[in-house]
């Protein structure tokens, strides 16, 4: 009777260490491959400082992310790339940073204010006019005309920076009327009809719809968007944040970014 009593201590013991070790391989399996997200970090807030041209794209994202992620929660802060950088060194609260250029993400990471960036997309310039395009414009050479009226993002913005290299690059010098903080601004302008016509991204144009006319940039002129991305270091949600990135970088991203009109890295 001893015998048969320590014989079922043993074999229950055997199954209670299988179970565990079970459960700890369960534990330790992300359960996705070929570049899926990794499992859900446990709930809680993020603030994603994002370029305003990533408007559309990280809207669906965040919102996918949010999905797949009970209980988290992902807020946007869309800006031209410089005052974003300029919030983040000022120690604004934020998780995440996602340039446009890759000049701003540097001046964060070089202090130290974030993690390891990485490439997640590239994006072109496009001409954007107004619907029925009152200025007959045809390309960048029109931007010389003091007669129309043009507007362009500032200098120190990077669609103002990528647009005045184009523009350089075609031998044109500008008549420029307005020079707008970010390029959601200037597209707005364009949209209302107060401009005859600025220079945008590809994705701009396409997220505006029927609301403006795009001219394309032909490819020697045309510059091209280089998008970084990283965890910022001040993060109180680094588990989050890291998670978040590795999202926007993974399969589902990136199609999701493609749909928006951005090129993979």
């Amino acid at each position: 009777m001893a015998r048969l009593t320590s014989r079922r201590l043993l074999a229950g013991l055997a199954a209670a260490l299988a179970l565990s070790l079970a459960l700890t391989a369960c534990g330790d399996d992300d359960g996705g491959s070929g570049g899926s997200a990794t499992t859900s970090p446990a709930g809680g807030k993020i603030t994603v400082f994002a370029a305003a041209s990533l408007t559309d794209a990280f809207g669906q994202l965040g919102d996918q992310f949010e999905a797949a992620h009970p209980g988290v929660t992902v807020e946007f802060n869309f800006a031209a790339s410089s005052a974003l950088r300029e919030q983040i060194l000022g120690g604004a609260p934020a998780d995440v940073f996602a340039s446009a250029n890759e000049s701003n993400m540097t001046q964060v990471v070089d202090p130290g204010h974030a993690y390891d960036p990485k490439t997640f997309a590239t994006n072109i310039l496009e001409i954007a006019t107004p619907p029925d395009n009152p200025g007959n414009v045809t390309g960048l050479a029109d931007f010389a005309k003091s007669a129309l009226l043009i507007g362009l993002c500032a200098e120190e913005v990077p669609c103002g920076e990528f647009g005045r290299e184009a523009l350089a690059n075609a031998g044109v010098t500008p008549s420029i009327d307005t020079n707008e903080p970010d390029v959601r601004s200037l597209l707005t302008k364009v949209e209302n009809g107060d401009l005859d016509a600025g220079i945008v991204y590809h994705t701009d144009v396409l997220a505006a719809g029927d609301a403006v006319q795009g001219i394309e940039i032909p490819d020697e002129d045309n510059v091209v968007a280089t998008y970084p991305i990283a965890a910022l270091s001040h993060s109180v949600q680094a588990e989050l944040a890291a998670a978040f990135v590795e999202y926007v970088l993974s399969d589902q991203g990136q199609q999701v970014l493609g749909t928006f009109g951005f090129q993979p890295a």
